[in-house]
């Protein structure tokens, strides 16, 4: 079975940095892409930033994420981290981490981890 387990997240001062970890275990095929995702009390759940297995990094503009965050897949790759600096009180969320895989049977899928809170005190 495939977990994901998120951890860093915290309580964090305005314009302070965390960063958050993914890892992944269990039986999985080929991971495409890895992601950060994060949802606010009362509001969607929204893309941050993701890296493909090529290493190809996308930040949403919407978060303002370029410049502030670094998103980066550790060397054994099947962890993936989000360094967030500058934070920002409207930063503050539950951050999810999600994968897009190809499994073993051809199909693609998507795993979520079960976040991890992130709180930004002004």
């Amino acid at each position: 079975q495939v977990q994901l387990v998120e951890s860093g997240g915290g309580l964090v001062q305005a314009g302070g940095s965390l960063r958050l970890s993914c890892a992944v275990s269990g039986s999985i095929g080929t991971i495409n892409v890895m992601g950060w995702y994060r949802q606010a009390p009362g509001k969607q759940r929204e893309l941050v930033a993701t890296i493909t297995k090529g290493g190809s990094t996308r930040y949403a503009d919407s978060v303002s994420a370029k410049g502030r965050f670094t998103i980066s897949r550790g060397s054994a790759k099947n962890t993936v981290s989000l360094q967030m600096n500058s934070l920002k009180v409207e930063d503050s969320a539950d951050y999810y981490c999600k994968l897009e895989v190809t499994d073993w049977d051809t199909r693609d899928r998507s795993y979520w981890g079960q976040g991890t809170q992130v709180t930004v005190s002004s």
